[in-house]
Order: structure tokens, then C-alpha cells, then sequence
């Protein structure tokens, strides 16, 4: 069992190192940045980076350095730190997931959950992209949006695109996390806010599936179908998309369940074209399908899944797992500590937001390599995660070997309770000052 714990420690390392060997591709200042000799190198300071915790940076690099009494200062960490790319988190980030990420699959399938989270960072009114001024007596604040794709079977995060919440734009960031991966085949399990025909057409042209949860009323696609007023049903639709309007087209979308005129933006149609040039609708095949939740509510998505493979107790039983993406954010900002950052400057805090995604997968990915006892108990257990992050660093660190992580991972586990719910309240909140970090 130590094998592969040792494997994705030995991989960072790796990593790092090749990083270190070519330190001026990620770096501000090529000629000079990381030139001399220093005990923050280049790989120090990103090992330092990446075992962050929520403390403040003195107590930080006490414990990085294990209460040395040479430790650097704050301040020599920072110097060094500032000559980093904003990128180069993100390449670390990338790089490990391509040579340790797990490949499962659902019926030769990975299951990419999709969705965004809002991250409070310090104020900051000269960053317009992310700044919000005063208004309606609330205090002003800034923020960033983390748009993930997130591995439902591996519990890792495969891709990430961070941007200013005053510009962010979720449908873009999908069409974008999309284009770029090189998985083969997926399904990709997303939101109602995430809908839109140009969402649908990117998955469909990179060979994926989708099933998406749509609104059932107004403002969304249904709203321009003609559907059944049952509380189930699944039906095939042989959507054209198109842009025309000739006289011809316009007889054709009276049919509004296999024509779509679009005004929003498409990247499959010119956005103006002669009507003596020729220019074919674009085909988007996909099912509809109604199903009851409980006796009380019912729910719609969207799918290109197949019907006899698929049929709608699968896509109910499949959809609900796409809860895991909102479980690994509550992990992501409380656990591994995205809610705390050691940074003010917006391209900084760049740099802990990846950070805190390579921890998090570092951390699955070996706690799926542990093995836990399966005894007489009125639950199944499942590994403590906040433990095991605590645990995850030190190893991490280089303070704990594999067998002793293993052993403290499969001790220390808490039961697994299914069904259990509550209500989320959603707010602005304000950062916490680095003078009031928890010791």
C-alpha cells in the first residue's frame, strides 16, 4: 500500500524539480528573478505555497520549518513569492493531475461535474473586474469566481478557470475547461445555469455526453418547446439550429421542437452570412426528460444519452451524484483552507487558489489508496478528511512516512450518513484579517 503513496510524493518532487531546472519560465523577471543562491529558492518557495494551511505566514513557515530557529522571515518568504508567474500554480496544477490523476469510469465514462463558487478575497477598488462599491447599506467588497470541473468517481479536481466575479460568465468558462481537456469520453453533469444551446454544441463537438438540469418554465430552453403538461415523460428531440430568416426558415420554425432561431452567441454559425450563401442548421439531437423526486416535486434535464441505456431512473440516479462537486467546495474552502488566503494582490491569491486544488487532490488521491476495515457497524465508515489533510501535509512535508500515514488515515474515520440536508444561507462575507488567523 505505501507503493503508491510514495509514487504521488515521489511525482511532486519530480515535478518540482523540472520546474527548478527552467525557473525563468515562471518567473516576472527572467534575467534576475531566482539567480542567486538563497534558502527560498525556487522550489522552496512553491513547496511552502502548496502546504499552506488558514494560519498566518509567520506561524506558517514555523511549522513548514518545524520551529527551526534559523526560520526565514515573513518577509523573505513574500520577496520570493512576488517573482512568481501567476501561472505557475496553474501549470503545477495541470502537470501532477496529468501524471497521477485516476481514470474511473461509469460505462466508459468519467463523470465531470461542472459548477462555480464565489471566493471573497481582500477589498481591493482598484480591481474593477472584481471590486463591488457600496450599495443598498452593505459595505463594499471584492471577489473572485472559481469555475471547477470536478471527477465524481476520483474526487479530484481535473480543470479550473478563475476570474473577477463582476465579469465572470460560467456558460464561457464550460465552453472553455471543455475545448482544452484531452479526455476522450465523459459526461458532463452540470446546473441549470449552465444551460444554453452554445454549452450543449461544445460538448457535442468534443464527442462527450451531457445531462444537464433545466428550468422548467420560463427563461430556458424548454420554454421555446412544445412539451407535455405530465409530471413524466421522455421525449427525443432533432434540434436545427440557425440564424436565418428567410421565408423559407420562417415556415420551418413554426415546427418548434425541431427548429431554433438563435440571436444569443453560437461559435457553430457566422454571426452574419448572405442568404445566397448556403449555410446547413446545426443539428443538436437530445432528450427531455421529466421525472418525479418525491411526491411533492419533480425535476427536468437534458441529456444526448441513450434512451435504452439510459432510461430516466439511470439519469435520476446518475444526476444525484453531481452533488459531489458542492460537497469537494465545502471541503475545498473549510478543510483545506481557500477561505483564508496570505495574499491581497489579485494574481497572488491566483497562486493559493491552485495550491489549495493540487492539496485537495493530493490528499484524495491518496486516502483512495487506503484501505479501510470492514467491521460489524451500523454504518459504512469513510476516511476523516479534515484529519487526513492535516495528515496529507506533514507527508507531504516529508515529516511522515507512507506506512504511518496509511495506518493514521484507516484509524481515524467518520460513519457515512445518507439522505442528510440543510439549507444553505448565502451571503457576502467579509475576509479574515491576517491578525486574526487561527494559531
Amino acid at each position: 500500500m505505501a507503493q503508491p503513496l510514495t509514487f504521488f510524493q515521489t511525482t511532486f518532487r519530480d515535478i518540482l524539480d523540472e520546474m527548478d531546472e527552467c525557473s525563468w519560465l515562471f518567473s516576472n523577471n527572467p534575467q534576475s528573478d531566482f539567480s542567486r543562491k538563497s534558502k527560498l529558492g525556487f522550489k522552496k518557495t512553491l513547496s511552502i505555497i502548496l502546504s499552506l494551511a488558514s494560519k498566518s505566514i509567520p506561524n506558517e513557515l514555523l511549522d513548514y520549518f518545524q520551529c527551526a530557529q534559523d526560520i526565514p522571515s515573513a518577509s523573505a518568504f513574500v520577496q520570493p513569492r512576488n517573482k512568481l508567474l501567476s501561472e505557475t500554480l496553474e501549470f503545477l496544477f495541470h502537470e501532477f493531475n496529468s501524471r497521477c490523476n485516476p481514470c474511473s469510469t461509469y460505462k466508459g465514462f468519467r463523470l465531470l461535474a461542472i459548477d462555480g463558487s464565489v471566493l471573497q478575497i481582500p477589498i481591493n477598488p482598484e480591481d474593477k473586474n472584481s471590486y463591488f462599491p457600496n450599495a443598498e447599506r452593505k459595505k463594499s467588497y471584492n471577489q473572485l469566481h472559481l469555475n471547477a470541473m470536478y471527477d465524481l468517481l476520483s474526487h479530484t479536481y481535473v480543470d479550473a478557470f478563475v476570474e473577477g466575479q463582476q465579469v465572470s460568465n460560467e456558460q464561457r468558462a464550460l465552453n472553455r475547461m471543455v475545448d482544452r481537456t484531452n479526455i476522450l469520453s465523459a459526461i458532463v453533469l452540470a446546473d441549470r445555469g449552465y444551460e444554453s444551446y452554445n454549452c450543449l454544441a461544445h460538448i457535442q463537438e468534443k464527442g462527450w455526453k451531457f445531462l444537464f438540469r433545466v428550468k422548467d418554465g420560463t427563461g430556458g430552453i424548454t420554454s421555446g418547446l412544445d412539451l407535455p403538461n405530465t409530471e413524466e415523460f421522455d421525449l427525443c428531440f432533432h434540434m436545427h439550429l440557425t440564424r436565418k430568416q428567410t421565408n423559407e426558415m420562417k415556415e420551418l420554425l413554426k415546427d418548434k421542437n425541431c427548429y431554433k432561431r438563435l440571436t444569443k452567441d453560437f461559435d457553430y454559425l457566422p454571426v452574419k452570412n448572405k442568404k445566397s450563401i448556403p449555410v446547413k442548421p446545426y443539428f443538436l439531437p437530445f432528450r427531455i426528460v421529466r421525472f418525479k423526486l418525491t411526491d411533492n416535486t419533480i425535476e427536468t434535464v437534458l441529456t444526448n444519452l441513450d434512451m435504452e441505456e439510459f432510461p430516466p431512473a439511470e439519469l435520476k440516479k446518475l444526476y444525484s451524484r453531481r452533488w459531489g462537486i458542492e460537497t469537494s467546495f465545502r471541503k475545498l474552502k473549510y478543510t483545506i483552507g481557500l477561505l483564508h488566503f496570505h495574499a491581497k494582490k489579485v494574481e497572488y491569491i491566483y497562486q493559493e487558489i491552485f495550491a489549495r486544488m493540487i492539496m485537495y487532490n493530493f490528499t484524495e488521491m491518496i486516502i483512495s489508496h487506503v484501505i479501510l476495515e470492514n467491521k460489524s457497524r451500523k454504518y459504512a465508515y469513510q476516511a476523516n478528511f479534515s484529519t487526513a489533510t492535516h495528515i496529507c501535509r506533514q507527508y507531504f512535508r516529508g515529516n511522515m512516512s507512507p506506512p504511518t500515514v496509511e495506518t493514521l488515515i484507516a484509524r481515524l474515520i467518520l460513519p457515512i450518513r445518507p439522505g442528510r440536508s440543510v439549507p444553505r444561507n448565502l451571503s457576502p462575507r467579509k475576509t479574515t484579517s491576517f491578525y486574526y488567523r487561527v494559531a
